[in-house]
């Protein structure tokens, strides 16, 4: 089969595991901003900005490593039980630490002392599952990761919407004393941690196989060898969570504290209206990272890294001015109450950010492929200076639009030397007339659609269907020859 063929159809299986899952996820957006106060999801959106932070520590690297060792190392059991231990050990420890000095830990993310039991199991259930699924992936197990994928946040949902919609209604409705028992008033977040406990405990049951199954032989060599290369990308992850989430952390502590949350749940809101690029961006990365790997030895890999760049910005382009081109109605439907619109300016900011980033994301194949795994944490790290800086100059002049422009800043800033440094240590032929050009095309329909024509979807719409003619009259031919072209 096409390499490219079958990397987009492996993307498309794993942009389903990551679409719904993270669609199922988005459609809580419009549930939170109906029931709860500004200020309410504001305070939800810290912590899980915590969340992410403390997932890329517990999980330390290990899923990039995995997948490295796991393609060039003969011994694959000695792989995936290395991993396992090494997870397990560390998860465990976490767990036992955090619970010994829970006063401290409730001090360091700013919450009640009664969510840290929950926000622990949440952390140690996701840090549990990161070797199952890197395993299913790097096993070409697509099918299975999306099941699990779906049927987890698909629990999810269903115990928000039961938490926070039904059961208030059946407690005050029905009077049976058992919904009463179980509702409590002023309870929602707890609810909402309670729903993610239970579904990342189905997941990680679901997984649980692979623990069972392993040898846990513990390979103290191998071991050093993935965490000399896990390290680096842990740092990476870090200084790319700070960039990511780490302004909602900025905005609670440099605002004004009687507003702070209220803010962070009007942004928090609208940056989620960014999903599509996301989405898009992730199950891209998903589908492309153990091909990056598993190409690395083929005949001429750069030149087929620079196609799966090409049609990535094309998407990436097409969806990006598809998003803008509909933004009002998209904002109706998703975000419900019109106290959160107010920060409706971030959105093409956040979009444009989370493109760059997609684009990044495809461009680090050059310090992969090599194990200049550092350079990854150093341009990283450069985005989180630029991120802290800019948070920490503006947040108290211009609140969150600093954080929207910190981002843009942030990734734009990492693809641009992911680009240079590529070009040093690993050739890619990138077309960059024709990245640049898509690029350049998008931006400028964007910005006609949401600040000349006001938004106004006729003229969108039409400068949607001239970008796609575009599109079909550069790629037509080259598109035809890898989805149509019958196989040897």
């Amino acid at each position: 089969m096409n390499p490219l063929k079958k990397l987009f159809k492996q993307t498309f299986v794993y942009g389903l595991a990551t679409v719904l899952p993270r669609v199922l996820s988005f459609l809580l957006v419009p549930l939170y901003t109906s029931v709860m106060t500004t200020e309410t999801y504001g305070e939800i959106s810290v912590v899980f900005s915590w969340f992410a932070i403390f997932n890329v520590v517990l999980a330390y690297g290990m899923e990039t490593a995995f997948f490295r060792f796991f393609n060039k190392h003969s011994d694959k059991e000695s792989v995936i039980s290395t991993s396992l231990i090494s997870l397990l050990v560390s998860s465990i420890l976490f767990f036992v630490v955090v619970l010994t000095f829970e006063n401290g830990f409730a001090m360091l993310i700013d919450v009640k002392e009664s969510l840290i039991l929950y926000i622990l199991l949440i952390l140690v259930f996701d840090a549990l599952t990161i070797v199952p699924f890197a395993w299913l992936r790097a096993d070409e197990r697509p099918l299975r990761y999306s099941i699990v994928k779906v049927t987890s946040v698909g629990i999810n949902l269903l115990l928000n919407i039961f938490f926070l919609t039904l059961l208030p209604k059946m407690a005050m409705e029905n009077g049976q004393p058992l919904w009463s028992e179980i509702y409590k008033e002023n309870f929602q977040i707890e609810y909402v941690f309670i729903a993610n406990v239970i579904s990342s405990g189905v997941a990680l049951i679901w997984v649980s196989g692979l623990y069972f199954d392993a040898k846990y032989s513990f390979n103290k060599q191998l071991w050093k060898e993935m965490m000399k290369y896990a390290l680096p990308v842990m740092w990476a992850g870090i200084a790319f969570t700070i960039n990511e989430v780490f302004d909602r952390v900025l905005l609670d502590h440099l605002l004004p504290e009687d507003i702070a949350r209220a803010e962070i749940g009007k942004y928090s809101a609208c940056y989620k209206l960014a999903v599509f690029m996301t989405l898009f961006g992730t199950a891209f990365r998903l589908g492309v990272e153990p091909f990056f790997f598993s190409h690395a030895n083929a005949k001429n890999p750069q030149k087929t890294y620079a196609q799966i760049t090409n049609y990535f910005v094309i998407m990436g382009s097409l969806i990006f001015f598809g998003v803008m081109a509909f933004i009002d109605p998209l904002k109706k439907v998703l975000v419900r109450d019109s106290a959160y619109w107010e920060a409706m300016d971030v959105v093409p900011i956040i979009l444009l950010a989370s493109f760059c980033l997609g684009i990044y994301h495809n461009l680090s194949v050059w310090y992969k492929v090599t194990d200049k795994t550092k350079y990854g944490a150093y341009i990283s790290s450069v985005g989180a200076v630029i991120t802290l800086v800019i948070n920490i100059g503006f947040i108290p002049k211009i609140g969150y639009m600093a954080s929207a422009l910190a981002t843009l800043a942030a990734y734009g800033c990492m693809m641009l030397l992911s680009y240079f440094f590529g070009k040093k240590y690993y050739p890619v032929p990138y077309n960059m007339r024709k990245i640049v050009f898509y690029l350049s095309v998008s931006i400028l329909f964007s910005a006609l659609s949401f600040y000349v024509f006001n938004r106004n979807l006729i003229a969108g719409s039409l400068l949607l269907l001239l970008f796609l003619g575009l599109i079909y009259r550069m790629e037509g031919d080259n598109l035809r020859s890898i989805f149509l072209k019958r196989e040897d």
